[in-house]
């Protein structure tokens, strides 16, 4: 397949595109600079969603991954970059592409589990309403933003995307130093769920849906595993061979932090990736035990 991908610099695109790359697809990346065009990259408009792509060949599918990070503190103006990077872009684009004489076949575009907010044990699947707030809110219009292609014909998958795991960036890497000094230790008092996936299977559950004919619609990209806080910082202490005896109370979370560490660190989501496992999707890491002994390749412990 001929795939575009956005958001190709990222944390989850910097793996993906080489890894449909060894599967025998050709990979072209979208960017926003003129001065990034090169032979596997080509401009795309934000501002109006038109994709330059002036060859012969169709386009069988897209990725769309681009987004201002959610980490931070939500200023208005922060919030604002969040919203505007994810929702206008979102619908500009499929717009374009509902438009095109020939659209791709499908379309994976990124969404995350805050679509779900905070809701503490309740087991969470793709039908599970929404939650209130401000993610929950801007994760809403990103998915009603793909509904032009939809409309087109286009197969649509909505990636509902949890915590991404790699040493390389992200949470695991923020993480890791601050464990390794013997300081990290649980947020709040521990009992919120966190719902992760490693990023190797986080790319294979992409290229799983972009060569599927069926699934589309909300996906939950999360692994089976999902953990509370203090089991996570358990697991975590031990893969390091490091004691957690810290925690950071939920008063001061939420004065480091601000709106982001009440709506992000101390929210609770239990989510459960039913529809890739009912379509039979492997997961290379379904426990966090064994997920964090491999990427930070200790040996296991008891």
């Amino acid at each position: 397949m001929v795939i575009l991908v956005t958001g190709g610099s990222g944390l989850i695109g910097r793996r993906l595109i080489p890894y449909l790359e060894t599967r025998g697809h050709r990979v072209v990346r979208l960017v926003r600079s003129r001065d990034k065009v090169g032979e596997n990259a080509i401009f795309w408009s934000s501002s109006e969603g038109r994709v330059y792509w002036d060859e012969s060949g169709g386009i069988d599918a897209i990725v769309h991954l681009a987004g201002e990070s959610i980490l931070g503190r939500w200023t208005r103006a922060k919030k604002a970059r969040i919203r505007d990077s994810r929702v206008d872009p979102t619908r500009n684009l499929c717009a374009f592409l509902a438009g095109m004489e020939a659209p791709p076949r499908v379309l994976v575009a990124a969404s995350a589990t805050g679509f779900y907010g905070n809701r503490g044990k309740e087991p969470l699947v793709e039908e599970s309403q929404s939650g209130n707030g401000f993610l929950p809110g801007v994760c809403r219009q990103w998915e009603a933003a793909t509904g032009p292609a939809r409309d087109a014909g286009i197969r649509v998958a909505n990636l509902r995307i949890g915590m991404v795991l790699t040493p390389e960036g992200g949470a695991l890497a923020a993480m890791r130093m601050p464990f390794r000094l013997a300081l990290g230790g649980r947020v709040g008092d521990g009992r919120q769920y966190m719902s992760w996936i490693t990023r190797d299977d986080l790319v294979a559950a992409i290229r799983f849906i972009l060569e599927s004919d069926e699934l589309d619609g909300p996906i939950n990209a999360v692994a089976p595993g999902s953990v509370d806080n203090a089991e996570f910082t358990r697991v975590l202490g031990l893969a390091l061979h490091r004691p957690t005896p810290f925690s950071v109370p939920a008063f001061a979370v939420r004065l480091l932090f601000g709106q982001m560490g009440n709506d992000l660190l101390l929210a609770s989501a239990k989510v459960i990736p039913e529809r890739l496992q009912q379509a039979g999707f492997q997961f290379e890491h379904a426990d966090l035990k064994s997920a964090l002994n491999d990427l930070l390749q200790t040996r296991p412990s008891t």
